[in-house]
């Protein structure tokens, strides 16, 4: 199966989640860090849940899920502890257009949740198609230990250096190669040993 890797901007977005015990609050909170919209429906809810709903954080119904609840939603999860349930929701979603994630269903899956490596805005996903969520975990692990937490900072200064050579009247081919540059190893080093630097005289 050939997948279609792509990143989704879901801030403002209205997303649903069907069931919100301990593996519905995660994918719940998930969703929220992306700024997405979040109406829940369950016949329980954690108690991280009900506080989230009564903040107004979230929009929660605790009752059985009916198909219309797919009804203006971006994307639905589908996180019940009853696989045949889950088979229902995804199949109101095929039927609304609606892209439906089941947890721990492949066969009731339009997409799958990566195993994510997040340093800033650099994320590192991977997925296996289902077929096994531990070789992702395992492989996020060790891209963690290859990639730290000092890539966030050096995102962002790509990022403003993008911004100048944009601003600037170059060649596409120039400006590529400056690209280039500005996002090696080297460039990488560099950055490293300027920030220790910085460290040290700041003491």
């Amino acid at each position: 199966m050939n997948l279609f890797p792509i990143f989704v901007k879901l801030a403002g977005r209205r997303c649903l989640v069907v069931g919100a015990g301990t593996v519905g609050q995660s994918k719940i909170r998930s969703l929220l860090d992306a700024g997405a919209k979040v109406r829940v429906v369950t016949l329980a809810a954690r108690t991280e849940v009900r506080e989230w709903a009564e903040q107004g954080i979230v929009e929660l119904e605790i009752r059985a899920f009916r198909p219309s609840d797919i009804d203006g939603s971006f994307l639905v999860v589908a996180a019940t502890n009853s696989s045949q349930i889950n088979a229902s929701i995804h199949q109101a979603a095929q039927q609304g257009g609606v892209l439906c994630n089941a947890v721990d269903d492949p066969q009731n899956c339009d997409f799958y949740y990566p195993a994510v490596v997040r340093r800033g805005d650099l994320q590192i996903a991977i997925s296996t198609a289902g077929k096994s969520p531990s070789l992702a975990q395992r492989l996020r692990q060790e891209l963690e230990e290859q990639f730290g937490p000092e890539y966030s900072g050096w995102v962002e200064e790509l990022g403003k250096g993008r911004e100048r050579l944009f601003a600037r009247p170059l060649a596409p081919g120039k400006r590529k190669q400056l690209l280039h540059e500005l996002a090696s190893r080297r460039a990488f080093a560099a950055s490293r040993k300027s920030k220790a630097k910085e460290r040290i005289h700041a003491r």
